[in-house]
């Protein structure tokens, strides 16, 4: 086997079998450092800027070693995407025939015991449901990998999934009747013997927090980690280093005690009035706060008479559904999975109401149904460093926004990676020629009152230069939806609305418009990838600080304050910097791509703290004037052979920004 160096060299094994490969030097340092951590067992934290290649900088090593290797990603849909495209190309490259398997959460495999439990009960279905039921059915017949990805044709939200995949609570286990057959346990299966496996961040960390239960341990044991769009990670490993319980869980705890009660022990009605009692009580939790879905401070709201007296109803209900199922205990195996869960949702309502816990933060969400009960850690640090000491393995992270004021500190500091090794790649992009940031002047402060007004004239010179082809990014939908209404009434463009169809459909529809206007809000600030004229501009419309009243950052904020700290320096700050990072990166994707990057927000100049965000962009042409950023997209619109003759726009007013 040649080394990770020759791999990527102009001659290696990538340029005889990707077309158009190109030698980077950012990618080799890259690749040569993960081979290194991989060999060392050691932990490395990579910054690769936009263009690097990182997905085969860390992939070839990772194939090319002796070792089993997880490699985990932000999203279902980026985990895909790389397990499909970009790992069977450096295979071949590599004659690799390594096992490579995809391994995704329980919920995406069908439950063949939830199947039969459901099967017959058409009573205590709606219409819409039933015939979801009847098209899973059919489906059951032939599917092999019991991927519910596969049934096209239920929605993404289909109603009748909570009925026919399994949760960690409801699930039997070795128990199951099913088990030999169960479609997660045979994918769990070809992932242990798979040299590598294909996960993606939540199903990681769920499987983490588990590991200590035998059959919620989906990951098998591995010598390398890796993870990719890492910047994720401290968020989602907090919410699975918690405790959670939901209205909806203990609805569907309801729903299986009836379920028992009408197909399996008719002689026990008392499950069916426990588990109704159960329903109202967690029904009238939700109904104490908004109808609008909100997120707010819990150990607040249980100061509140009428939330307490609720908690009292519902701890009560689950304390009758516990003595009712004690019962008729050794009955039924599903019963009795019912009673383990009913143990856990006692345990965690305690947990949940007990406000004098240090080190968390309790809050809450509404959707329009349901309520969730949050307690999460405020500081994930010392869990995780304890995970990865043992066993002695390679920890690689990496992602394009890590370095904040251009140090690894803030993201190494909430992971407890004291130990590793740090790597910041530029991109190899030349910034300087094919992108220019603007912060116009004469703009309303953030708060103003005439600020949606200055946004939508702002966009409309922007959208008129660029002939579309524009994405307009919001930190909040109020903003989007005042701008989105104006331009409705001002351009003949197609305006598309995050929110109105799904994320793909929208971006479908954006590029094949090829004049589309695309506003959107937290969900296409990164994960999304336009290249070439179909994006010429990106608007944001102000630097992404978190709301201060969100009810975790307020609990980080004021431990951090405890503690003597500066929460503005050490917290909001830094996250707001790897937010404005992933938005600036939607624009420059490729060698060939060119446009205008513009941050409708004075505080880049006039604060001191804005010197932090600038030095975290790409080095861009630099301009405080709107008409620099038009006469530049106005010069993208010129055929090429003509743009040769004019030149670039002056680069002005560079020492102002």
């Amino acid at each position: 086997m040649p080394s990770v160096k020759q791999i990527f060299a102009s001659d290696g094994a990538l340029s005889q079998q990707v077309g158009g490969f190109v030698p980077r030097a950012e990618q080799t340092e890259m690749a040569t450092s993960v081979d290194k951590a991989i060999k060392d067992k050691a932990q490395l934290v990579v910054e690769a800027g936009t263009g690097t290649g990182k997905t085969f900088a860390y992939l070839v090593p990772a194939l090319a070693s002796d070792k089993k290797v997880i490699v985990s990603t932000g999203t279902k849909n980026l985990q895909e995407q790389l397990f499909h495209r970009d790992l069977p190309i450096v295979k071949k490259a590599l004659g690799s025939n390594k096992k490579t398997v995809l391994l995704k959460g329980r919920a995406n495999y069908l439950c063949l015991h939830r199947l039969s439990q459901h099967g017959g009960n058409s009573v205590l279905f709606e219409k819409q449901t039933l015939h979801q039921m009847s098209q899973v059915r059919e489906w059951a017949n032939s599917t092999k990998s019991g991927d519910m990805g596969e049934l096209k044709s239920l929605p993404e939200d289909a109603k009748v999934l909570p009925f026919v995949t399994s949760t960690v609570d409801n699930c039997l286990g070795k128990d199951c009747p099913d088990y030999d057959d169960c479609y997660l346990v045979k994918a769990r299966r070809k992932a242990l013997d798979a040299d590598m496996v294909v996960v993606n961040h939540h199903l990681f960390f769920a499987d983490m927090a588990l590991k200590d239960t035998g059959f919620g341990e989906l990951i098998p044991e591995a010598d390398v980690v890796l993870f990719d769009e890492a910047h994720q990670i401290p968020d989602i490993a907090s919410e699975y280093f918690g405790e959670a319980l939901s209205s909806r869980q203990l609805a569907e705890m309801g729903s299986d005690m009836e379920m028992v009660y009408r197909t399996k022990l008719k002689d026990a009605g008392q499950l069916s009035k426990a588990a109704e009692k159960l329903r109202v009580s967690a029904m009238d939790l939700r109904l104490q706060f908004p109808q609008q879905p909100q997120k707010g401070n819990w150990q607040q709201a249980l100061m509140t008479e009428t939330v307490q007296n609720q908690i009292t109803r519902l701890s009560d209900a689950l304390d009758l559904v516990y003595e009712v199922l004690k019962v008729h205990l050794g009955r039924d195996k599903d019963l009795d999975s019912v009673y383990e869960r009913c143990i856990q949702a006692r345990g965690r309502l305690a947990r949940l109401t007990d406000t004098e816990k240090q080190g968390v933060s309790l809050w809450y969400e509404t959707t329009p149904k349901h309520i969730i009960l949050h307690l999460t850690p405020l500081s994930i640090a010392q869990r995780f460093a304890d995970y990865i000491e043992t066993p002695k393995r390679s920890w690689i992270f990496t992602s394009a926004t890590l370095m904040v004021d251009g140090g690894f500190e803030h993201f190494t500091g909430q992971m407890g990676l004291k130990q590793a090794r740090t790597l910041g790649l530029e991109s190899p992009f030349d910034y300087q020629q094919q992108a220019l940031l603007c912060v116009p002047r004469y703009l309303p402060e953030p708060t103003a009152k005439d600020r949606s007004e200055a946004l939508v004239n702002v966009s409309l010179e922007l959208i008129k230069a660029s002939e579309g082809r524009c994405f307009l990014l919001f930190t909040s939908h109020f903003m989007l939806r005042q701008v989105a209404r104006a331009l409705e009434e001002r351009i003949s463009n197609p305006i598309l609305v995050q929110g109105s169809t799904s994320k793909g459909a929208l971006l479908e529809e954006y590029l094949s418009s090829g004049n589309g206007v695309l506003l959107g809000t937290s969900a296409f600030w990164e994960g999304v990838d336009v290249r070439g004229s179909d994006l010429t501009c990106v608007l944001i419309d102000k630097l992404p600080f978190a709301a201060p009243d969100d009810p975790l950052l307020e609990a980080k904020i004021n431990d951090c304050k405890k503690h003597g700290g500066n929460p503005f320096a050490q917290i909001q700050i830094p996250r707001a910097v790897i937010a404005l990072k992933q938005g600036a990166g939607r624009l420059i994707r490729d060698t060939s791509d060119k446009g205008v990057l513009v941050i409708c927000d004075n505080r880049l100049v006039t604060r001191d703290y804005g010197r932090i965000f600038l030095t975290s962009l790409p080095p861009m042409q630099r301009t405080r004037t709107l008409n620099k950023a038009v006469e530049f997209l106005q010069q993208l619109q010129i055929p090429q052979s003509e743009a040769q003759s004019v030149s670039q726009p002056e680069q002005q007013e560079t020492h102002a920004l």
